[in-house]
């Protein structure tokens, strides 16, 4: 039974990423779906038609959203809809202009992936990236606040536990209140290929979502049960407009609509999506999505900061 609508919703600003983080579908160029940006219109048809019941709108799923020229553009739209804002970045293009314009456009939650404090370490996860640049960014951010007298948005390092990064767990914090970001978040990592280990498996058992077993191999913390919270208040909504279950659905395999073609009511009501729900209450077992999904595990760990 479905209530109501949806309050929190994910947008793709684009599947396009500089970097080539090797358990990310952006980074190893590994989707079937296109790489594209979502047009401005679609964008504004999404907000104008949910936004009297939408709380949270999440500028991520897959890619890079500051690669969106208009991205603070639709922030501001957002925003000034009195929606709650939050987007993830890897800072590599927070120049001086665009820490003015992020500012100025009201968003209200900035998440900044830093999986490292040196570049060796942060290199070995984030390919491709620079650490300097990271840095950089938020220093840009956190001056752009200054001169402007905003609290917003509220600045995060996001810390993603890998088995290559546990070792600076404790030097992130530091760094963090080094520069004045505002929080830092301790993210546990999702493997693909994890049954017979995998590098990237913290040693940690505490930031990790597997459990090594008495014979080498390893399972899955999540014990799966047939229940999803976020299928009756979330949804995602591609670059292209595919409305999807959630983000584990990273290559829009469970297509539930397309919000570029009709109203997100009418979808969120449709016969597709209780079926899909139903689904779920049955066997989320036989959901492929489902089987390495975080839901009823620890993905975020909070630490005294």
């Amino acid at each position: 039974m479905v209530w109501g609508m949806p309050f929190t919703i994910s947008v793709e600003p684009t599947t396009s990423c500089n970097l080539q983080c090797p358990e990310c579908p952006s980074g190893l160029r590994s989707f079937t779906r296109p790489t594209g940006y979502i047009d401005l219109q679609l964008f504004k048809k999404i907000v104008d038609e949910n936004h009297a019941h939408l709380l949270y709108l999440y500028f991520y799923f897959q890619g890079e959203p500051y690669l969106h020229p208009q991205f603070t553009d639709m922030v501001r739209y957002a925003s000034d809809k009195k929606i709650y804002t939050v987007t993830s970045t890897n800072a590599h293009y927070l120049t001086a202009r665009r820490a003015l314009e992020t500012v100025q456009s009201g968003l209200s939650r900035i998440l900044i992936s830093i999986d490292g404090t040196t570049q060796q370490t942060y290199e070995q996860y984030r390919v491709g990236g620079s650490l300097q640049k990271v840095i950089e960014g938020t220093k840009r951010l956190l001056d752009a606040k200054k001169q402007l007298r905003s609290t917003t948005p509220h600045i995060v390092f996001q810390f993603l536990v890998v088995k290559p990064n546990e070792h600076q767990i404790q030097d992130v914090k530091k760094l963090a209140r080094e520069l004045g970001v505002n929080e830092v978040k301790y993210k546990t990592a999702q493997v693909y290929d994890y049954k017979n280990g995998n590098p990237l498996i913290p040693t940690l058992e505490k930031f990790s979502r597997y459990k090594k077993q008495t014979d080498g191999t390893y399972i899955f913390k999540n014990r799966l049960q047939n229940k999803c919270w976020k299928m009756w208040h979330s949804n995602v909504i591609t670059w292209d407009g595919r409305v999807v279950p959630c983000c584990f659905d990273k290559d829009a395999t469970h297509l539930l609509g397309n919000a570029a073609t009709s109203g997100l009511r009418e979808i969120w009501h449709s016969k597709v999506y209780d079926s899909f729900r139903r689904k779920l209450l049955k066997s989320r077992s036989e959901i492929d999505i489902c089987t390495n999904c975080s839901e009823g595990t620890r993905v975020w760990i909070a630490e005294d900061f």
